[in-house]
């Protein structure tokens, strides 16, 4: 049974993103599986969105970029146009990526409201919010992730899958280290250099700056090691040589990390991962053949030194098989459809 469905995209980075953005990501291949697949899909995002699916603009531009105006106001017409479409019958579901700003119209439309958090019940500022719709589907990206706020209605758990097909493979021959995220606290960017400075394997360090986190950039960057450069954010079409020529990806962390897209990413290209042992990481990286969880700096620097152990076709069957963009396609479609006898 094809399924008319109602994609809400999030708006705070282009789409699809060029660079950062992984949401808009994981939005982008989804629908664009979707699509192929047979569904009618309308997508609600930001004005110049590039989709194959029946592109509904609903704000001038993404947050990222917009000249001006009220972040607020904008989120809010998007969700009205969604909302209001959704209303008169449109779509047989509403899937929706943008946080939990979505959830209050939940009640109010005829059609169910699936909501995929991406991680967004970490902030324990949304649980009121959260707990007054605990009764409504969501999707958790890990088993992890449940553990935020478990008493959620939980209807499935679909790991973020990306476009495995359009991603090269890589020879992993740049004799190199690499770390691709926000340069943030809780990404521990640091630990990463620390692992360079010990290891003695030159670091390459890209990803975007928030201003809330550019003291610790100063700092960071005032400590680092001389086999270390910086980057800076790097677009889309650099991103797969980066990971593809690595000798491995560092996945250092100090928080539970709900799922980490730049893992699979670095998987799709035949790059092991070596991370830590917190959050979702065990879920994703098979210890010892796609790469090693590690406890510590200590722990990391052992294991990079049986990187060569792990080949790169077990990397790139492993982001194949389980975090592609047809697996997590069919798993939606299998929540969409399930959800359909409760509103007949």
């Amino acid at each position: 049974m094809n399924l008319r469905v109602g994609m809400i995209a999030p708006i705070s980075h282009p789409y699809p993103p060029g660079g950062y953005g992984p949401w808009e990501r994981v939005t982008h291949d989804l629908t664009e599986r979707l699509v192929v697949d047979g569904h009618d899909v309308t997508l609600f995002a930001p004005r110049g969105s590039v989709t194959s699916a029946r592109l509904v603009e609903t704000v001038p531009a993404a947050l990222e970029t917009a000249q001006g105006g009220d972040p607020r106001l904008e989120e809010q017409t998007h969700l009205a146009i969604a909302m209001e479409a959704a209303a008169e019958g449109q779509f047989d579901v509403v899937h929706s990526h943008l946080h939990v700003h979505a959830l209050v119209f939940g009640r109010l439309i005829g059609a169910p409201l699936l909501t995929t958090l991406h991680g967004a019940a970490w902030n324990k500022e949304h649980h009121p919010l959260l707990r007054r719709y605990a009764d409504m589907p969501f999707v958790s990206i890990s088993n992890k992730e449940r553990a935020f706020l478990p008493e959620l209605n939980y209807v499935a758990t679909i790991p973020h899958g990306i476009a495995v097909g359009q991603i090269p493979t890589g020879t992993g021959g740049g004799d190199y280290l690499v770390f691709l995220g926000r340069l943030a606290p809780e990404k521990a960017p640091d630990l990463a250099m620390e692992v360079a400075a010990r290891s003695g394997m030159p670091l390459l360090m890209a990803g975007p700056v928030d201003e809330a986190h550019r003291d610790f950039f100063e700092w960071l960057m005032g400590r680092r090691p001389r086999n270390v450069d910086y980057l800076g954010p790097v677009e889309r079409s650099d991103v797969w040589e980066l990971l593809g020529e690595a000798k491995a990806l560092l996945m250092p962390l100090r928080w539970d990390e709900p799922f980490g897209l730049v893992v699979v990413e670095a998987l799709a290209t035949g790059t092991p991962v070596v991370a830590w042992n917190m959050g979702s990481m065990p879920e994703i990286v098979a210890d010892g053949s796609t790469g090693f969880i590690v406890d510590d700096v200590d722990m990391a620097v052992a294991k990079l030194g049986r990187i060569g152990d792990i080949r790169r076709e077990d990397c790139r069957r492993s982001a194949e098989t389980s975090f592609s963009d047809v697996r997590m396609a069919d798993s939606y479609a299998s929540v969409y459809r399930r959800l359909q006898p409760k509103h007949r």
